[in-house]
């Protein structure tokens, strides 16, 4: 073989890699309601959850966010930051002895999250280890898919309505890109409160003229409470949780979850079902300027 041959060998892009880097817009035209105003309370559709994660929802109070000491600043974990509101930012990091892809990083304009995906094989960490935000992550190639395993999550949640994430919960994500567009495919395998894996997808598209600001949190008291208070609802006493049935005229069952609602043979439980004969709430929904109640 001659050098010129070589060189260009050598040259040539490692087979079905992809360049992930850049500036990326979400889309919303997948869950828009839940994603951009918030998803509403009670709503379990569709969610494989068990009696854990639906008890653990039925507490949930929306002022809990205004907690100063544990919710105020408290960022998405990277399992749900994907699905926030939010642009991200993509880059590479290249070893210039090898010229070979090291990790990819992900910055999310929701509270400035900052996350590593190490593509050098290396283990995961140990079980004791530290648990953080956004995880401890490692990706591998499939074809032009990029398979990242995530693990040491923090407990977060599933939803923005109290469903909670534990943090036993392992998080595969399928990445895959079609020119400027970029599918996310994420798979949650949680032991604590899900009773089978929660797939969901997300998707992006490529805006280089992007230019991502400082999010910034500053915590301050909000509503007047003695310190220590945390806003909840003891078992049984939640009066919102028919609310979301009622609105949408769905039968309250189906909106508890669980991993039954997931599947095309529950439409035969839902006979007497009746959609309401005038959409009046989030009737159009695909960014956050338009979706509006009526």
């Amino acid at each position: 073989m001659s050098k010129l041959a070589a060189l260009m060998l050598l040259s040539l892009p490692v087979f079905a890699q992809v360049d992930f880097s850049g500036e990326w817009a979400p889309l919303y035209h997948e869950n828009g309601p839940e994603r951009l105003p918030g998803p509403e309370l009670g709503d379990y559709t569709e969610l494989p959850i068990n009696d854990a994660a639906r008890l653990r929802a039925d507490s949930w109070d929306a002022d809990r966010i205004s907690v100063v000491e544990q919710y105020q600043c408290r960022p998405h974990g990277s399992d749900y930051a994907l699905r926030g509101l939010g642009n991200m930012r993509v880059s590479r990091d290249i070893d210039p002895a090898t010229q070979r892809l090291m990790a990819f990083h992900t910055h999310m304009l929701a509270w400035d999250s900052d996350r590593t995906i190490y593509m050098d094989g290396r283990a995961h960490p140990p079980e004791y280890a530290n648990h953080t935000w956004q995880g401890f992550s490692t990706a591998v190639w499939e074809g032009n898919m990029l398979t990242v395993t995530t693990t040491h999550l923090k407990e977060n949640y599933l939803r923005r309505n109290g469903v909670p994430r534990s943090d036993q919960a392992t998080a595969t994500e399928h990445w895959m890109r079609h020119g400027d567009y970029l599918t996310v495919v994420t798979v949650i395998d949680d032991p604590v409160f899900l009773t089978e894996p929660l797939v969901r997808s997300d998707n992006w598209y490529l805006d280089p003229g992007q230019h991502i600001g400082v999010f910034g949190c500053e915590h301050a008291p909000e509503l007047p409470k003695p310190e220590g208070v945390v806003p909840h609802h003891l078992p049984g006493t939640n009066p919102y949780l028919r609310e979301v049935s009622e609105w949408y005229g769905l039968p309250y069952e189906a909106t508890r979850g669980g991993a039954e609602t997931l599947y095309p043979e529950y439409r035969l439980k839902l006979n007497g079902y009746k959609a309401p004969p005038k959409c009046d709430r989030y009737c159009t929904c695909t960014t956050l300027f338009d979706c509006q109640l009526r």
